[in-house]
């Protein structure tokens, strides 16, 4: 009896999973242009991700940002600050890919 309850359980467990995967995906809206519409959204994913790795300092320094869409990979540079008395541009700056349809983090660095 105890066996029986215990498989009867499982099986609802199972099929109630099933249902909520099924309704789940039949539900999830994808923009047409991708979750990366526009070189502004791509710009704010890339800061949210270069923040924690290279610091808001660092990260404030290199404005503005530059983004580019080539096929369907967003990529985001900074700039290197002009140079001026007594600070030279010598550097490198973050880089990060995105995908456009799902925001996938493709590539991060940043030059030396």
């Amino acid at each position: 009896m105890n066996r029986t309850i215990l498989l009867t359980a499982i099986v609802a467990l199972g099929m109630c999973g099933s249902v909520a995967a099924q309704n789940t995906a039949a539900h999830s809206y994808v923009p047409p242009q991708g979750f990366v519409p526009d070189s502004a959204t791509a710009v704010r994913i890339a800061e949210a991700v270069w923040v924690p790795i290279y610091g808001a300092e660092q990260i404030a320094s290199e404005r503005p940002f530059v983004a580019a869409l080539s096929g369907d990979v967003w990529t985001v540079i900074g700039s290197l600050p002009t140079p001026s008395a007594g600070y030279s541009s010598l550097g490198g700056v973050a880089v990060a890919e995105i995908a456009r349809q799902d925001g996938r983090i493709l590539r991060v660095s940043h030059g030396r």
